[in-house]
């Protein structure tokens, strides 16, 4: 039979090979606290036990030191949260605190299920700065390969987008000059051989990234079964290409709104399909023309939301970058819309606009994270 000393001899080789730094720390702490005078006050009723009880003893002290290290994580996480929303704050414009509060209430009150995301791409999704310098657009960054080609639509842009922007022209002739322009564009792009390659190509030379945060967004709805919609004048196959190449996956509940192309065996764009979406009818009217980002990505296992089911959440949070986008829930009967502006540059001229006309404004190509923390908000009710 082992004399006691043997057996305090044992406990204290069986502590000091188990994180015996953490322990001998833990009841330092705890001595402190006043629980006992000193560590050995803390293990000294243990060190007379027979050696088959000190698993248990080991437990013990453990559950201590991992129900103190939690709660230190958890108070550092709180600091840190506290800290990242006040920087985020000095770049954030709300208007009316008190309606936006009503609007997260009802819309959380509703739950999920009752949800949907409608989101423009360009300057949206994407940041509108990259290393000082302006980021590509996703109609933008297309270089067909075709010197020529590439300065006559360039030509087109110079003469129509003035023209989209001004403040005297009604909105019908608008949408006629609208309509003019982006069927110029398509023609210029498949009279110039227009390839995929030539798309690929140029998603990889570009400059063009998303917001921090964008992805964790999605992968935030997506886990809760909220569908995105992702409306662009622009090009669906060069968005869903920049997401293959800058996200490296596909999304189950991103659906693309946009003009979508048909290309021919050898890889050649032969028309578009649809009815042509501008800057002036992305909305939900154009809903019917979405295509499932998985599909186009080659992901196609997993439920897909329809649209008539997608028009069944009467619940929006959109986000945009300029006023107009709020046009991108035309169409749809919502309850209740919370609308997110990104205001990137020209604050000073713009920002009393979007403070009227968004609940929320991101100053300064803001990243994604005050969204991000949106979502939660509205998400907290399980499905």
């Amino acid at each position: 039979m082992l004399s006691s000393q043997s057996l305090k001899s044992q406990m204290s080789y069986r502590l000091r090979s188990s994180s015996s730094s953490i322990i001998d720390i833990e009841c330092s702490a705890l001595s402190k606290l006043g629980f006992f005078r000193n560590s050995r006050q803390l293990l000294s009723p243990f060190l007379f036990l027979p050696s088959f009880f000190s698993p248990l003893i080991l437990f013990f002290l453990f559950a201590i030191v991992f129900r103190r290290v939690w709660c230190c994580s958890q108070n550092t996480k709180t600091k840190m949260d506290k800290e990242e929303d006040h920087h985020l704050a000095k770049f954030t414009v709300i208007n009316d605190p008190l309606s936006l509060n009503h609007k997260i209430a009802a819309i959380r009150n509703a739950g999920p299920s009752k949800l949907q995301v409608i989101a423009d791409f360009d300057a949206t999704l994407t940041r509108y700065w990259i290393n000082g310098q302006r980021g590509q657009s996703s109609h933008g960054l297309l270089q067909q390969g075709n010197p020529e080609f590439d300065a006559k639509r360039q030509a087109l842009l110079q003469y129509y987008h003035p023209l989209e922007f001004s403040p005297t022209i009604p909105l019908e002739e608008k949408t006629k000059l609208m309509e003019e322009w982006w069927g110029k564009t398509h023609g210029l792009l498949i009279e110039g051989g227009l390839t995929y390659d030539a798309i690929k190509n140029s998603v990889a030379n570009a400059n063009i990234a998303f917001r921090d945060g964008v992805v964790e967004l999605f992968e935030f709805l997506e886990e809760r079964d909220v569908p995105v919609l992702i409306f662009s004048a622009g090009l669906a196959d060069i968005i869903e290409e920049v997401l293959r190449q800058k996200v490296h996956r596909s999304f189950m509940n991103i659906k693309i709104v946009s003009n979508r192309m048909l290309f021919d065996d050898s890889g050649h764009l032969v028309s578009f399909k649809g009815k042509l979406i501008h800057s002036l009818n992305k909305n939900e009217h154009a809903l019917d023309m979405a295509a499932p980002l998985h599909d186009q990505l080659g992901d196609n296992d997993g439920p897909v939301t329809d649209n008539a089911s997608v028009k069944q959440r009467t619940n929006v949070l959109l986000l945009g970058d300029h006023i107009g986008d709020l046009g991108m829930s035309d169409g749809l009967n919502y309850e209740n819309r919370i609308s997110v502006g990104f205001l990137n540059d020209n604050i000073e001229k713009n920002l009393e606009s979007y403070r009227n006309s968004f609940d929320i404004v991101y100053l300064n190509d803001t990243p994604m994270w005050g969204v991000v923390k949106l979502a939660t908000e509205l998400c907290s009710v399980e499905c």
